[in-house]
């Protein structure tokens, strides 16, 4: 069951600066600030939703293929999608452009400062749904404004039922705009703060919007997950991690759990307990492509948390 992932392909540039971004940035001096930030740490990653959702489900043996536009910097990335058999022609590079990309200064009180140049992922609307390779399942997550719009309208003309995962990209909608999503989705995925914003601008409670037939999905860290469907609320529990080194990417690897039970027909219940269990791998290792699981050991962390296999 072929999934196509509509989202961003980006690098992530991530700095630690050794110091506090409070001893340096004065309250009463904000309108002349000019500060500078040495970064003796800096590493580079593999992010994007797209890419990050692409890769999780191909850990689990999906089919996943990946919707997004690039810059002509791309190549580094391309290679890495080619290595593991993610690449194809529904990426497309865009002349001129840089792939968006993040530039992420943390300090040492874990404060973050980030610069986000979209590049090419302004121009993803002009990939389409149809000229991907017969998808049945579909996701819209975090892209350009107008080429969410679209694929929603897209997945739905064409009858290929599809996860709603806004995101960051959340504040871009008004609400009869995310309205529309919900309306379109068959199945809805989000933060906890994302839920709260979601609501508000819809002017609909979370069971409203779980409404007539749909699945609403609302991830809430260390808490687990809650899974809205067919009139009740199931409460997902969280797979303990063996360590805690990045949250960076843990949503995207939840989705592509949920992605998988999805196309394999599991209950939303074993669904839920996957993507939490992908989550939970995700976590332990630093950057959004770091980890890499068997699907036996997937499996297995699953089996020691749930006490049963998601497989045979």
């Amino acid at each position: 069951m072929s999934t196509l992932i509509c989202g961003s392909l980006a690098y992530d540039t991530i700095m630690v600066f050794e110091g506090r971004f409070r001893d340096h940035i004065l309250p009463d001096q904000l309108h002349i600030l000019n500060v500078a930030f040495l970064v003796p740490s800096m590493r580079r990653e593999f992010g994007g939703t797209g890419g990050n959702i692409g890769y999780n489900l191909h850990l689990l043996g999906g089919e996943p293929e990946i919707m997004a536009t690039v810059g002509e910097d791309a190549k580094p990335y391309l290679d890495r999608l080619a290595a593991l058999g993610l690449a194809g022609p529904s990426i497309r590079t865009i002349p001129g452009a840089f792939t968006a990309q993040a530039f992420i200064t943390t300090d040492l009180d874990d404060n973050q400062i980030t610069a986000f140049h979209p590049g090419a992922m302004n121009e993803a609307h002009t990939n389409h749904v149809a000229n991907a390779r017969n998808p049945t399942l579909g996701i819209v997550a975090p892209d350009g404004r107008q080429a969410m719009l679209q694929h929603a309208r897209e997945f739905h003309d064409a009858g290929i039922p599809f996860v709603f995962d806004p995101g960051q990209g959340l504040p871009m909608f008004d609400g009869a705009e995310l309205r529309a999503f919900v309306d379109l989705a068959q199945f809805i995925a989000v933060n906890d703060y994302e839920a709260k914003l979601l609501s508000e601008r819809t002017g609909s409670s979370l069971e409203e919007l779980a409404g007539a037939g749909k699945t609403l999905c609302v991830t809430r860290g260390a808490e687990g997950s809650h899974i809205y469907t067919r009139g009740s609320r199931l409460e997902i529990a969280p797979v303990k991690p063996r360590r805690i080194a990045d949250p960076t990417g843990c949503g995207d690897a939840y989705r592509a759990g949920l992605l998988y039970g999805i196309a394999a027909g599991m209950d939303w219940e074993t669904s839920g307990r996957l993507a939490s269990t992908m989550g939970a791998l995700k976590i332990a290792e630093k950057g959004p492509q770091n980890h890499a699981p068997s699907r036996d050991e997937i499996a297995a962390s699953f089996h020691e948390a749930y006490g049963y296999r998601p497989w045979n």
